[in-house]
């Protein structure tokens, strides 16, 4: 296929020429603004706004020193929804050799196509990109109660294991789920019914030759994702720290969590707030002590978790890199 050809020389090229474009979050995927079609561009007015931030990635880089920071971008993962990735970013992640994330919600996964997905995990695959998944979070809850939210979460975790055993990914990202000012009078029935679904999953990602690996989003403390991960622990379900979370919605001090969830950190997602809202700053541009959390992180760790990168801005990405070269311990 003439595409695999034209991949495979993309990948050999180790310093290709940079790009400017948005590199979004599952979270909150956004509008592209740099790569914008010009029949999108109506007005001066969104003109100007596209050169300014064109402008202000390009002085971002020229300050951060582009290509050293190339070998740490390697080493880490950048998360991006699929469809944004298919659609117009799958050629910047292969041409600077950005692993990805790739987020599937509930929209993806409902009108994949196959031949888009087939297409994009096989060109990631030939330049050897390591590929870490993200699933879908929306209105799902492992625990509930109601048998018919169970089961439409579990239909969404079964359309993942397909993405799973398509793309190959060293990780299966999913949210532990648990929120105690929804769940707190039937904690113990939430968290048995949940382990009955993360049981199944974790059995299923590991016979595709992956790892689940579950995240903290609304607990307050490390002990509301012990509960759902030290019973899985013999099966490879690990824990993925996610400092931006911790911040705002956790009630426990992140030295905390790290020193509770040392043997079980087996992924970190970072990205930066203000304690007040999930915001998805660039690191060191809220309040998180990034430099305190490595240095302990360094005392318990020889080799260091995978970390994934959640910008909502490619200025946010090179911003985040620059602060991160200053504090990698490892």
């Amino acid at each position: 296929m003439a595409f695999g050809i034209n991949t495979l020389r993309v990948c050999q090229n180790r310093f290709p020429r940079p790009h400017h474009s948005n590199i979004p979050s599952i979270h909150h995927s956004i509008t592209p603004t740099l790569e914008t079609p010009s029949r999108v561009v109506k007005s001066g007015v969104l003109r100007a706004r596209v050169l300014y931030i064109l402008q202000q990635s390009q002085s971002v880089k020229r300050k951060t020193g582009f290509r050293s920071m190339r070998h740490l971008l390697q080493k880490i993962q950048v998360n991006v929804p699929f469809r944004d990735l298919h659609d117009q970013y799958l050629s910047r992640f292969i041409e600077e050799r950005i692993n990805p994330e790739i987020g599937f919600d509930a929209l993806a996964l409902e009108n994949a196509v196959h031949r888009e997905l087939t297409s994009t995990a096989l060109q990631l695959h030939e330049c050897n990109l390591e590929i870490t998944l993200h699933g879908p979070f929306t209105d799902l809850s492992p625990g509930s109660p109601d048998p018919a939210v169970r089961a439409v979460t579990r239909r969404r975790f079964e359309q993942l294991l397909d993405m799973v055993a398509l793309f190959k990914p060293r990780h299966v990202v999913c949210h532990g789920g648990y929120d105690k000012k929804r769940y707190f009078y039937m904690r113990e029935a939430w968290i048995q019914r949940s382990l009955d679904m993360w049981r199944w999953m974790a059995e299923s990602v590991g016979t595709l030759g992956s790892r689940l690996i579950l995240e903290n989003v609304y607990e307050h403390g490390p002990e509301e994702m012990k509960a759902l991960i030290e019973p899985l622990a013999h099966l490879g379900v690990g824990f993925c720290l996610d400092t931006g979370h911790q911040a705002a919605f956790g009630r426990t001090p992140l030295e905390v969590w790290v020193a509770s969830m040392a043997p079980h950190i087996a992924q970190l997602h970072l990205h930066d707030n203000n304690g007040d809202w999930d915001e998805h700053l660039a690191l060191g541009q809220g309040s998180i002590d990034f430099d305190r959390f490595f240095r302990q992180l360094r005392e318990i760790r020889e080799i260091p978790p995978l970390v994934s990168l959640e910008p909502h801005q490619e200025r946010d990405l090179w911003l985040s890199l620059k602060y991160l070269e200053k504090i990698w311990p490892w």
